[in-house]
């Protein structure tokens, strides 16, 4: 077999072209390391294997390139989304990846109802309505909610209990709703009130306080001085939240500021949201960039970023970027508008570039903080486990039932940063007698360590198990049948009094359990994993039960569809009314004839 010919730079780099492109560097195995993009291919690729080169992170690169593969294109920018679309399907190592990419969340506004809400929102805009954002934060969304309600009245209710009210609920009774669902307000003055929120949302809040101090004026020059003093009591809620506010430019500029910190392979980028003048909060992401410069690093944070967000026409940057206009070229043709890229040097944007950069120092912070105390817990665990060295993913499951119903097993997964919350699963249990434990674990096990053997899921060099010695051993049957009975299993077992700093240590193969100091940094990573896999478990079930009993006993009655369910519960005022109702009360409700009634009746009190 001929010997396959060794990888000869220099002579590989003369022969690329002086053309715009992207190149691609493999290591043994043609495995993917780095992706790159180059206005000039020779200048660029024959920058790594200059002799003068001798940053550690290049070297630890060029040590294990193997063969090297370019893409010419006809211009920096076709070679910028040709870049993208490689480290996206690939996710090369040594390449800037973003790997938090939940998207922001929104306010919603329905469309299709009279009485319309607002609500919170996150996933695609696909649903007819109008949504503003996108806000920094669930917290930024919900606190904005709260505020609208609070001023002006509107209902956060969802469309079927608002269609099943006979009388004003709790919201109105504390002054957070108007009571539309019992006809308390008019759908104009709704639709009016509706609008105000809508003007506030948009930034123009200005407008609403012109608006609420004519029709205060209005009011007393009526001599309706309580409904006055309700729209006066309303405007100054609505100035001390504009006063709360910090309004930093005019009211019409929407713009996104990103700044970054950091050294290559640990950098933090802070995204911080102005709309309609206001600075909304921060996000901070944390890609991962073994080789960039902050330059680079920020410039494809940004390429990946805003393929799942819109760009805003302004995006204010801290740093300036070499390809700048490149990048805004690539974003004005995704989102066909104009995007104009900048780094300010003086007014309010420089403020905010630096707010910006602080928030994001400020995170990168906590987040070494998180991990330095993480390698501690995880090198504390592998002493008292007598491990050889520290695990770097842990698997703990538990499982949750209410008196064998809706049983749920967790998995949770946890690695040297902490929860690896994105690889947590949950498996809803069928087919195993109610109550029996150690038949869910078997049936949870045996999904999720098939799929461990079939490649799809990393294996874990620790398993935990919420449970003693019975749990260890039928769990070591279910993953060593399965080509894991090397696998480092340990059950978690609560103490006497079950108490935290009582529990006990089952390690297959060990013999007795293994207690360990109370305070140690091990057993308070034992604890956090196990008591997480418990929480996730219980949220499961918890779900699972409110969905099964949350649907109405009048569901199941033959005959009693929406319209005449809405009817019922209308006429006697709500479920418990409908439950103590006599056969004959069933006749005078419109719609529903003795037949029905006494197929009501029978249904809701069998035996009688």
């Amino acid at each position: 077999m001929a010997k396959a010919q060794a990888f000869d730079p220099k002579e590989y780099v003369a022969s690329l072209p002086r053309r715009p492109g992207v190149y691609r560097m493999y290591g043994a195995g043609r495995v993917l390391l780095y992706v790159g993009k180059a206005r000039n291919l020779r200048d660029r690729v024959g920058t790594y294997f200059n002799p003068s080169n001798v940053v550690p992170k290049v070297q630890a690169l060029v040590q294990q390139i193997a063969a090297i593969e370019v893409t010419v294109t006809n211009s920096e920018t076709e070679a910028l989304l040709l870049e993208y679309n490689l480290i996206k399907e690939h996710r090369p190592r040594f390449n800037v990846v973003l790997r938090d990419d939940k998207s922001f969340p929104y306010i919603h506004l329905a469309a299709d109802h009279e009485y319309p809400r607002l609500s919170f929102y996150r996933g695609p805009r696909s649903r007819s309505g109008r949504y503003f954002g996108p806000f920094p934060s669930a917290g930024a969304v919900r606190e904005t909610l709260q505020s609208l309600q609070r001023l002006f009245l509107i209902r956060n209710c969802r469309d079927t209990f608002f269609a099943n009210r006979s009388r004003p609920c709790l919201q109105h009774q504390i002054g957070r709703c108007s009571a539309p669902c019992v006809g308390l307000i008019g759908r104009d003055a709704y639709a009016e009130d509706v609008a105000n929120a809508v003007r506030v949302l948009e930034g123009r809040s200005g407008e609403v306080n012109a608006q609420l101090e004519a029709r205060m004026e209005e009011a007393a020059s009526r001599l309706e001085f309580e409904r006055a003093a309700r729209i006066r009591d309303q405007l100054a809620a609505l100035k001390r939240i504009q006063a709360e506010q910090i309004v930093t430019a005019e009211a019409d500029r929407d713009a996104d500021v990103l700044a970054i910190v950091g050294e290559p392979g640990e950098y933090a980028v802070s995204v911080m949201l102005v709309r309609g003048g206001r600075n909304l909060g921060t996000t901070s992401y944390f890609p991962r960039a073994t080789l960039a410069e902050p330059e680079e690093a920020l410039r494809s944070f940004m390429l990946q970023y805003y393929a799942a967000q819109e760009p805003v026409r302004e995006l204010i940057v801290g740093r300036e970027l070499p390809d700048g206009e490149s990048l805004a070229q690539v974003l004005r043709d995704r989102a066909g508008h104009d995007v104009g890229i900048r780094r300010p040097q003086r007014g309010i944007a420089v403020k905010w570039v630096e707010l910006c950069e602080e928030n994001a120092a400020q995170a990168l912070r906590m987040r070494l903080e998180q991990r330095r105390g993480a390698e501690e817990m995880l090198a504390a665990l592998a002493d008292a486990l007598d491990l050889p060295q520290p695990p770097s993913r842990i698997e703990c499951f538990d499982i949750s039932h209410t008196g064998g119903e809706g049983t749920v097993a967790s998995c949770v997964v946890f690695g040297a940063e902490g929860p690896l919350k994105k690889e947590y699963r949950r498996f809803n249990i069928t087919g195993v007698t109610p109550g029996d434990d150690y038949g869910a674990l078997r049936q949870a096990l045996e999904r999720r360590y098939t799929r461990i053997r079939e490649g799809d899921v990393p294996a874990p060099d620790l398993l935990l198990i919420d449970g003693g010695a019975g749990q260890v051993s039928e769990v070591h049957s279910v993953v060593a049948a399965l080509g894991f009975e090397d696998l480092m299993l340990v059950g978690v077992a609560k103490g006497p009094d079950r108490r935290p700093g009582q529990e006990r240590l089952f390690i297959y193969g060990a013999g007795a359990p293994r207690a360990l100091d109370p305070h140690s940094a091990a057993l308070r990573l034992v604890q956090r994993v196990r008591d997480e896999a418990h929480r996730f478990a219980i949220t499961g079930h918890r779900r699972k039960r409110a969905r099964r009993y949350s649907e109405s006993v009048l569901e199941a009655i033959p005959g009693l569809g929406p319209a005449k369910r809405r009817s019922l519960l209308k006429h006697f005022g709500g479920l418990q009314g409908v439950l103590s109702a006599a056969m004959a009360e069933f006749e005078q409700v419109e719609g529903i004839g003795s037949s029905l009634a006494r197929t009501i009746y029978d249904h809701l009190h069998p035996g009688a």
